[in-house]
């Protein structure tokens, strides 16, 4: 038998306690009276509300533990429009789906490592903090897509800097023994009027990684984004309105600006295309690989769904007599 409370115990148990105090309160003051036995009721219903709460369950294997104290790997992602730029391998794939291959191939070959996500359009959000667990990975990544195309305000190459120093700096402090590599997927579009800041300072941070490029010199039309991608999402292009009449907008990859960037983190640039591997992106990173058990967890039957069975018969019992109880006050009046 196990619980997963649907709210915290710290903040589940004072609240159930209180109830459960004022309804035994009211029991003993009723007693030997007809209230009693309704306030016994209740008291009935509280306690089954509270194991429902607690969802107990059954059975079910936790996952295998998650590996620590190897690699750190912090993947950096443009999610800015320019992402969705048409251009990625033979078939003209948005840029974005050779990003997802990419960190699903650097997971694999990385595994036992620890890894975080990071995107980045006109904010820095952290996606995902370290984990070794593959499948939240690989979740976090199957879900990226680029910016809302209405909310779009611009793009910088280095949007992600200040999040990312953050949170190297915090996992330094945590654990100062371990390596951490970045690894930085973006087209180098620069579309904002400021000349982008430098990653220079987090290279004393970092023991490795690369900056890889999507996009080729001709550019690729992109698809606006609604933030829905659903039936009633129209599949139009972003157009550009410095022409008359607008025209589709193209999205071009900055190349000097990525090498910038990987000179600045002194690390590689490698320009990406479908059908490349890895190996070139993680030769020189070694690290001890801990023990991973690759066993799937599964999850336990809950019980919870037996106890709502009379704990909504009761409620319907009290519903009936509340609303008894209205009309004969209206009976009255």
């Amino acid at each position: 038998m196990n619980i997963t409370p649907m709210l915290p115990l710290p903040i589940l148990i004072p609240v159930l306690g209180v109830a459960l105090a004022l309804v035994v309160w009211q029991v003993i003051r009723h007693r030997g009276t007809r209230l009693a036995r309704e306030w016994s009721l209740r008291l009935l219903m509280l306690l089954l509300l509270a194991a429902v709460a607690l969802r107990p369950g059954v059975g079910g294997t936790e996952p295998g533990p998650a590996a620590e104290g190897g690699l750190e790997v912090y993947f950096v992602v443009d999610t800015t429009s320019s992402m969705a730029a048409e251009d990625f391998g033979d078939e003209g794939s948005p840029r974005l789906s050779g990003v997802r291959a990419d960190i699903s191939a650097l997971a694999q070959t990385l595994a036992g490592a620890e890894f975080a996500l990071i995107t980045f359009d006109s904010s820095a959000v952290q996606r995902m903090p370290l984990t070794s667990d593959l499948s939240a990975l690989r979740s976090a990544v199957t879900v990226l897509t680029q910016e809302v195309t209405n909310y779009s305000a611009g793009s910088s190459i280095d949007a992600s800097t200040e999040l990312l120093t953050r949170v190297l700096a915090d996992a330094e402090e945590a654990h100062p023994d371990r390596p951490r590599v970045v690894y930085y997927f973006g087209d180098g579009e620069q579309t904002v009027a400021t000349e982008p800041g430098s990653f220079a300072a987090l290279e004393p941070s970092i023991d490795g990684g690369a900056v890889l490029g999507y996009g080729t010199e001709e550019g690729g039309r992109m698809l606006s984004y609604d933030g829905y991608a659903d039936m009633y999402s129209e599949s139009t292009y972003i157009q550009d309105f410095t022409t008359t009449p607008p025209t589709d907008a193209i999205s071009r990859i900055d190349e000097t600006r990525l090498q910038s960037i990987a000179d600045q983190l002194g690390v590689s640039y490698e320009h990406r295309d479908s059908g490349q591997g890895v190996d070139s992106l993680v030769r020189g990173i070694e690290f001890e690989t801990p023990d991973v058990t690759t066993e799937t967890g599964t999850a336990p039957t809950e019980l919870y769904w037996i106890l709502v069975i009379p704990l909504l018969a009761l409620l319907v019992r009290e519903w009936i007599g509340l609303a008894r109880a209205l009309r004969e006050t209206r009976g009255v009046e």
